[in-house]
Formats: structure tokens, sequence, C-alpha cells
């Protein structure tokens, strides 16, 4: 299609494994019916130089295919390469790239396929993660993050890990030097002037003692469980917690309900119509 003035063309059942698009006009008017086949990206775990990368499974443009096939020399992991592979003229950068899944994103949201949109804005976020000159380095860091905690909100199993992990670190940490040893329990005292009685009732500091073997018990574990999901689900913990615990709980109510959030986006972004 390149070339192609692509407004108010209509593709149906249509294999565009190995269609370029690049260099064709007006791209999000196109309209896809029926059964519309992109090539895939090549899942799972693959080795890039010395280091592993993995992949999630998704529909890809030939675009992505030739430039992922040429910058991962000389192991392209399942990339496919462009014929002329040694000509990095004939090969698409990343800006290039994220622009044609944008207009091809927004053709598919036209036509209220937002699922089938849901890959498209993956690969173009992915591309603009990669691409060194038309996003800016802080832009780059935002979404380096966004992908490695939630697949740019359309990996939910990510957003659902972290938030595992996270709570599962919280726990660990309440039961370490979080929670006291034993609930502080109040104190009333007196002062008598004459036929008067001054009363002050305060609740003494919660303190911690004994060592690991003592803190990392059954019981502080379903407590420290309590305090970390009513934190997160409920916003509220309703226990007494040490000055260490009630950071811990303050750092899990800004990070966990965050990680839970975009979970629940991810889900909604392949489900909704």
């Amino acid at each position: 299609m390149q070339g192609l003035d692509a407004a108010h063309l209509v593709l149906t059942d249509t294999d565009l494994t190995g269609c370029l698009f690049s260099g064709a006009f007006h791209l999000d008017q196109l309209r896809l019916e029926g059964r519309t086949t992109f090539a895939n990206a090549p899942a799972g775990w693959h080795r890039h130089g010395m280091r592993p990368v993995h992949f999630a499974r998704r529909r890809v443009l030939a675009e992505e295919h030739h430039w992922r096939g040429y910058t991962a020399r000389p192991s392209p992991g399942g990339w496919r390469p462009a014929l002329r592979r040694s000509d990095p003229a004939r090969t698409p950068d990343p800006e290039g790239v994220a622009a044609l899944y944008r207009q091809l994103r927004k053709a598919f949201e036209d036509s209220k396929n937002e699922p089938g949109a849901a890959d498209f804005y993956y690969g173009e976020c992915e591309m603009r993660r990669h691409d060194l000159t038309g996003t800016s380095k802080g832009e780059r860091l935002l979404l380096w993050g966004y992908w490695l905690l939630s697949g740019y909100g359309l990996r939910a199993s990510r957003a659902f890990g972290w938030l595992l992990a996270a709570m599962t670190v919280t726990v660990l940490l309440l039961m370490g030097v979080g929670l006291p040893t034993h609930d502080p329990d109040q104190a009333t005292t007196g002062t008598l002037h004459g036929s008067r009685i001054s009363l002050n009732t305060r609740t003494p500091t919660p303190a911690l003692h004994g060592g690991w073997s003592q803190r990392m018990t059954w019981a502080r574990a379903e407590k420290a469980t309590r305090v970390a999901v009513n934190s997160v689900v409920f916003r509220s913990s309703g226990q007494n917690l040490t000055t260490a615990g009630t950071y811990i709980e303050m750092a899990s109510r800004l990070l966990e309900p965050v990680l839970l959030a975009l979970g629940a986006l991810a889900i909604r972004g392949r489900i909704k119509r």
C-alpha cells in the first residue's frame, strides 16, 4: 500500500501479514472488515545479543518486523528483516512506524473495534519507547515504567503480578518492623485537686520487642495481610502500627491501588466494545 491514498478504502477478509503501509495516505480513514490478518510478534523468550528479551503475543505491522530484524543483528530472534537488510535507508525508523500504528489504531477505533485497536496502541507505545530522536528522554522513561508495570495498560497479568509482589513485600515488612508486639492499651491517670479530679487518658506509642523468630509467626502474618488488603482495597487499616509501619502503609496505599487500577484498565481495554 505504499503511495496509496487509503481514504474510503474498504478491505474485507484480507491477509496483511507482509503488507507495507509506509508512504500511504489517510490510513486513519481505512476500513478493515471481516477477518483481517496481520503479522504476529515472535512471542516468548529470545536472545538479543547477550541478554534475554521477552515479547508478548500481539499483532504487528511488517514495518516493525523489518526495523526489529535490522536492529537485532546478528540474531533477530524471530523478527523478519526486510529483503534488503543491509540498506538502512529502506528500513523504517521507530518514529515512522509509530505514526503508522497511530493512524491504523484510529481506523479501528472509528469502527468501534476497541479490542482490535489495543495491539496497535501497544505497537505505537513500543516504537515511541525505542525512538531516540522524536521522543524525549523523560517521555521514554515514563514509557519504560508504563511498559514495565502493566504493558502500557494492556497486560493485566503483569499489573496484578506486580501488585501481588508489592503486597507480599508489604506483609513481610509489616511483620518485621511494622506491627507492634502487643496492641497498646489505653492508660488513664488522675490528679486530685481538693474536691476535683482531673483524668487524662492516653494511648502509649506502639512498641516492637523480641527477635525475628517471634516476629515471623502465622498470627502476625494474618494481621499484616489484613492491614495490607484493607489499606489497598478499603483504604483504611484501623490497626496500631509502629512509626516504620505507618510509613510502610502510606507507601502501600500510594503504590498498590495504582497497580490495581492498571490491572482493571488492562481488562477493560480487552473487553471494551
